[in-house]
Parts: structure tokens; C-alpha cells; sequence
């Protein structure tokens, strides 16, 4: 004040420098800038009485010191709101989503660092949407922009007043919860609720689910913000592999899981290039004559150091990291070379099925090429061939898929809709796949002794697969009597197959017995060998 004073004249010079106290103070607080402009009233007020000269340079502010002290107080308090408008507008466009006006990761660790450093228990939800990018390939961005405004508006209404909700990236999404993991869960199972709703879109409803992981400061002695994210990252991970649309609470030795799991990703790229990779046949029996007429191939992953890994454990690794293109292109190899070989022992004219993963037919993967190429180098008649998909293939660029698959069966390969039955839209696959056979879930063959509810199922799936001209194989159920007890009696015989329940997949070594072979023991049990799950095949 003591230097703006001296500096005689220069009314410009104190007038930004009080503009500037009042900004600042503002920000921060409302009584330092009631302080700034009660010190610019009486230095105008006082200083102008005692030396006008030095402050005003006007006869009416000389004649009127208190009045234009007052002017130049209001004019302060116009530039500082100005100046805080702009200020706050800046801020907000750095700190906020400018998709969903939500915060973003900044704000996000600067509310939870505040948080934290009061004391008391803060809690963290990481919500990240599955396969929301399907939507992005299969919809475009715009409707995929428009989802992710219903679900941010859903998930605000899904917390407590002094939450807060960010979005952390495309489909991510985070919540600070002023509480232990009890509430933090009740709110993340709200949330799980609210994303499991249908979304009226412009161009049709989608149906979207999400996987959160939960993490609270006292799970862990690091009380920081970059911790608590950590975690509940760590958490939200084990809720994908767990299989999505579920809510996983972070617990000591996730940390552990999560560096084993990157491990055994690492390992899984060169699996195949260093012989860590098997192929074991499960073989596929005829019901008129239980004989073997031909095998299912089954990767299984021989780790040198952790031993045999469960397929449930690799197969949605490899899916996720994108490894299974390159795997399904050397199972594929294998299972041709190897039932060339078989058909050149026995002379029997035995088929092969090889299943395909959706990510095989995108992720700029040329299908078609990868089988003739196979085909070609193993001599294996693709008469003989028989690939088998999910549902899975058609949720991105469907009318692709449907060409490559026609495009196949052009060469005389036969397509067969695996775990018929299981999906939401089952037969939707009949009206949109090129197909030739069925596979009947194992699931619906073991509850034929519990009750007429799975009588009628196949009945009826066997009956409109008669009706289309497509074939039918019952996994797991039992060939001996199967056509004169078995609901598939209802189809031609000729064309039923099935996957004994108790014949487990075998090493080539082993599963070559089989071939030709009766199969007269096979039943169907609730325990013993299992049909691997979708994640487990290849």
C-alpha cells in the first residue's frame, strides 16, 4: 500500500493491484475479499481526503473523496467477478467431462486426496462398462455418445448427497463415497441395477452391464488417492474375469492375482511357439451305432513352472489380450494335421470340429485365408471340417461374419451353432448364421432325468432342426438306447450325434483308440468330466 501511495498519480497501477487482491481472496474465500474491499474504501476514502492529488485525478472525486472511494470499491467488485467467471469457466473445462459434464480424473484425486486427509473412512468405486466397445463397432460413436449420457445420468442417481461420480475414460467411470466398503457396495450395487436397465437409443434399445470393483482406505496403510484407485482398479479387473456384470471388493493379495495374471499373459504369448500348448480330442459318437465318427478339438495350456492352467483360467486372457487369434490359428493347424493323419491310419472318413473365437474373424483377422491355408498345408478334406461359433461372432459387424462364414461353407466346411439354447436370442442365430448343425448344450441333456421341462426343450429344438435340415449333437448325453429313449428320437437318427458325458478329452495318443470305435458306456452324470464352458474352448 506504502509503494502504490508514493508512486503519486499512477491511479491505475493500485486499482489492478486491489482487483488482483479481490480475485485472489474471492477464490479462496468470501472475508479476505470483504477485507480487500473494505482496505480499498477507507485507502480511497482516507488518502483521497488527505491527498486527493495522489489518489484522484478529478475535480469531483477532489470534492467527493468518499463517494468516488465507494465508485471504485464497486468497480472492484465487477472486475473481480469477472475475472472469477472466467476463472471458474477455465476451471471447469480442466477439471469436468466435456461428454458428460461429470468430473473427470483430476478432479476425481483431488476430491478424494481432500477427503483422506480429514480422517475417517473414504471409499472408491471403479465401474468400467463390458464390451462397450461392441457398441462403438457395431452402432457407431454417436450412439455410443448417447449411451454413455443415459448411463451418466443414471449412475448420479445412484449416490448419496457429497458423492461424487467422474468419468476416468471412454467407458469408465469412478465414485468417491464418503464411507466405509458397506456403503460403497450398497451404492455400487445400485449402480449395477441402473446400467442392467434397457437404454431406449435413436436407432433401437440396447442393454448394457457393467463390473465394479470396490476399495476402501482401510484396506490398505497407503491412505492416498493413487492407492484407492489402484485398488478398486484391481478389484474391478477380478470382476471381469469373474465374468462381468458384478461387483468385486478389493481384499489383501488381489495385488498378487493381478501381477500372477500378467504373468501368465506374458507367458501366453509364446505358449504356442515354444511347445507349451496341446491339443486334446473329444470325440463326437453316432447314436444308431455308438461308434466314433469323429472329435472335437480342445487346447490345453502346459505351463513348464505352474503345470497344467485351467482353460477357464487362459482362454479369457488370451481373448482379452487378443493372444487366442494367434492360438486359434495354431490349434486349427494341429487338429487338421492330426486328423489327416488319423483318417490316412484308418482309412475311416472321420470329421474334425474346431471351434472359432469371435475375435478370429475381426481384429483385422482373415478367416477364410487362415482355413484354406490349413486345409492346404495337412491334405484334410474340408468335407470333414466342421467350425463351430457362438453368438459372439455377430455382435460386431455382423454382415462380415456372415460372409466369411458362407464363404467357408462354399468349400464344403460345415458351420455348427455351438451351446444352442444359452443365449438370449438363440434362435435369432438360425435366422442370421449360415449353419448346418446344432449343438445342444450339455446343460439341457443332464436335466433330462430331473423333469419334462428338458424332455420338451429338446424335443422341440430337435424337431425345428429337422424342420431346417440342420443336424443336432447332444453333448454329454448317452448314445447306447439314446434313439429308441432319447427325445432326439424325434429327428432322424441318422443325423444325431452326440459327446459322451463320461469320455474325457484325451491326447491324440489316447483319443486315436477311439476312432471308429463303439461307445457303449458313455452316460450322462451330474458329476466326473464336465463339457468345457465357453471360455474354456477354443
Amino acid at each position: 500500500m506504502a509503494l502504490v501511495h508514493l508512486w503519486g498519480g499512477v491511479t491505475e497501477s493500485h486499482f489492478s493491484f486491489f482487483v488482483m487482491i479481490g480475485v485472489v481472496a474471492l477464490y479462496q474465500s468470501w472475508i479476505p475479499f470483504g477485507i480487500a474491499l473494505v482496505v480499498v474504501t477507507l485507502h480511497h476514502g482516507l488518502f483521497g481526503t488527505v491527498f486527493p492529488h495522489a489518489v484522484f485525478g478529478h475535480d469531483a472525486a477532489f470534492a467527493n473523496p468518499w463517494v468516488w472511494a465507494g465508485i471504485h470499491a464497486a468497480f472492484v467488485l465487477a472486475a473481480s467477478l469477472a475475472h472469477l467467471a472466467s476463472w471458474r469457466l477455465n476451471e471447469d473445462q480442466v477439471l469436468s467431462d466435456p461428454l458428460t459434464g461429470l468430473a473427470n480424473r483430476t478432479l476425481l484425486e483431488e476430491i478424494t486426496h481432500r477427503l483422506l486427509a480429514r480422517g475417517g473412512a473414504v471409499s472408491l468405486l471403479f465401474i468400467d462398462l463390458d464390451d462397450f466397445k461392441a457398441v462403438n463397432d457395431s452402432r457407431g460413436h454417436a450412439a455410443g455418445d448417447e449411451l454413455l449420457l443415459v448411463l451418466a445420468e443414471r449412475l448420479r442417481g445412484c449416490v448419496r448427497p457429497g458423492d461424487v461420480v467422474a468419468r476416468i475414460g471412454g467407458d469408465e467411470f469412478a465414485v468417491v463415497v464418503n464411507g466405509g466398503p458397506d456403503v460403497a457396495r450398497a451404492v455400487g450395487e445400485r449402480a449395477l441395477i441402473a446400467l442392467s436397465l434397457p437404454v431406449p437409443l435413436s436407432d433401437g434399445t440396447l442393454t448394457v452391464h457393467g463390473s465394479v470393483g470396490v476399495a476402501a482406505s482401510t484396506d490398505s496403510s497407503d491412505r492416498t488417492a493413487d492407492a484407492l484407485l489402484r485398488n478398486a482398479d484391481l478389484a474391478m479387473y477380478l470382476a471381469k474375469a469373474q465374468g462381468k456384470n458384478r461387483l468385486v471388493v478389493y481384499a489383501d493379495g488381489m495385488a498378487e492375482a493381478a501381477r500372477r495374471r500378467a504373468g501368465l499373459a506374458q507367458d501366453l504369448a509364446g505358449a504356442a511357439d515354444s511347445g507349451q500348448l496341446e491339443v486334446h480330442y473329444q470325440p463326437t459318437v453316432r447314436l444308431t451305432d455308438g461308434r466314433t465318427t469323429g472329435f472335437e478339438a480342445l487346447v490345453r495350456w502346459n505351463h513348464p513352472e505352474r503345470g497344467l492352467v485351467p482353460p477357464v483360467e487362459f482362454i479369457p486372457l488370451a481373448e482379452e489380450t487378443g493372444a487366442i487369434t494367434g492360438i486359434g490359428r495354431w490349434v486349427l493347424r494341429e487338429a487338421l494335421r492330426q486328423g489327416a493323419a488319423w483318417i490316412a491310419e484308418t482309412g475311416l472318413p472321420l470329421r474334425m470340429a474346431v471351434n472359432l473365437s469371435p475375435r478370429q474373424f475381426h481384429d483385422g483377422s482373415d478367416v477364410l485365408a487362415d482355413v484354406v491355408a490349413a486345409l492346404e498345408e495337412t491334405g484334410f478334406p474340408a468335407e470333414q471340417l466342421t467350425l463351430e461359433v457362438t453368438e459372439g461372432v455377430l455382435v460386431r459387424d455382423g454382415d462380415s461374419v456372415v460372409a466369411a462364414l458362407e464363404a467357408l461353407r462354399s468349400l464344403g466346411i460345415r458351420i455348427a451353432i455351438d451351446d444352442f439354447g444359452t443365449g438370449f436370442s438363440g434362435l435369432s442365430y438360425l435366422r442370421h448364421l449360415p449353419a448346418d448343425i446344432i449343438k445342444i448344450d450339455r446343460s439341457f441333456v443332464m436335466d433330462l432325468p430331473r423333469g419334462r421341462s428338458a424332455t420338451t426343450l429338446i424335443t422341440s429344438i430337435v424337431e425345428l432342426a429337422r424342420t431346417l435340415g440342420l443336424d443336432v449333437v447332444a453333448e454329454g448325453s448317452r448314445p447306447r438306447g439314446s434313439a429308441r429313449r432319447s427325445p432326439t428320437s424325434t429327428a432322424d437318427p441318422r443325423r444325431a450325434t452326440c459327446s459322451p458325458g463320461r469320455s474325457r478329452p484325451r491326447r491324440p495318443g489316447h483319443a486315436s483308440a477311439r476312432c471308429g470305435s463303439r461307445c457303449s458306456r458313455a452316460r450322462p452324470r451330474s458329476s466326473g468330466w464336465r463339457k468345457p464352458r465357453p471360455a474354456e474352448r477354443l
